[in-house]
């Protein structure tokens, strides 16, 4: 099958999966969240979770945002896995 081609057509590259292990406490704590419950709710997809990869000069650096109960939890973080400044919270 041949893929079509549009004019407002946006290539997408696709590297292979990542992954990337952080400490739970920083996240769960901002949640108000022990971090079993927090790992349990995880686990459950009841808390959505987004990864994005920094370009340009922030390069190397990945941005996660986890969010439950109308409340947003972001870190920054290297391919470690080590925080890169504060846990951010904000409210929905």
């Amino acid at each position: 099958m041949q893929a079509r081609t549009s004019p407002k057509a946006i290539p997408i590259e696709l590297n292979p999966k990542l992954e990337i292990e952080i400490e739970a406490a920083p996240i769960a704590t901002a949640l108000e969240l022990p971090v079993d419950m927090f790992l349990q709710l995880l686990k459950q997809h009841k808390i959505n979770q987004l990864c994005e990869r920094g370009t340009g000069e922030d390069a190397g650096l990945y941005r996660a945002s986890f969010y439950h109960a109308g409340k947003r939890v972001r870190v920054v973080l290297d391919r470690d896995g080590q925080l890169q400044g504060d846990v951010e919270l904000r409210t929905r």
